[in-house]
């Protein structure tokens, strides 16, 4: 049997999920959490064959989760089901050593035969996401720019993001002006959306 933790923080999906799975003769559901956090414990206490994760959760995201499972060594293989299809998210979880990334809106038979592929070693990546990942290229953003855009895309002041970041508020507006150099874009706004888009926020 391979053995799953499912990570989805709508419970309906999560549901259905786990339900579509769970019809599987040698597919086992262990484990459900509904943000990354949680998901992080099932996966330290179950030790699942194959963690299933959405990528936007709330405490702890999918690409985060799946950092956090790589660094501590739980050993479970990582396959990312997400509605987004932007090409930046799929490169960063390939680096972040996620195994396959497929939409949610593909058949479950396939969702079913990406988990078996997956826990047999081998890497499954919808092919209309692949293609497009090479297509963009890299995210051009540095971390620190990426966090100062997060909070500056959420509405927060040059003064609110140097406070919550440990910065000076000099040090915020040279990172917008950085970023927004970066990604070709006339302000933070813009910015923002051309990096949400891409998948690099």
């Amino acid at each position: 049997m391979i053995r799953i933790v499912i990570a989805e923080d709508q419970a309906l999906v999560l549901g259905a999920l786990a339900a579509l799975l769970s019809l599987e003769s040698d597919l086992e559901v262990v484990g459900q959490a509904q943000d990354g956090a949680a998901a992080l414990e099932a996966v330290r206490r179950l030790r699942p064959d194959v963690l299933v994760s959405d990528i936007e959760m709330p405490i702890m995201t999918g690409l985060e989760l799946a950092r956090a499972v790589k660094a501590e060594g739980l050993g479970a293989r990582i396959v990312m089901v997400t509605t987004f299809g932007r090409p930046g998210y799929l490169r960063e979880a390939l680096e972040t050593g996620v195994k396959g990334y497929l939409l949610k809106d593909s058949p479950a038979e396939v969702l079913a035969e990406a988990i078996r592929e997956v826990a047999g070693g081998r890497r499954v990546i919808a092919r209309e996401l692949a293609e497009a990942a090479w297509d963009v290229g890299s995210n051009p953003l540095s971390e620190r720019e990426r966090s100062v855009l997060r909070l500056a895309e959420a509405g927060r002041s040059n003064k609110e993001i140097a406070r919550r970041l440990g910065l000076a508020p000099g040090t915020v507006r040279n990172q917008l002006s950085e970023a927004s150099a970066k990604l070709g874009a006339a302000g933070r706004i813009e910015a923002g959306r051309i990096a949400r888009d891409k998948g690099w926020l």
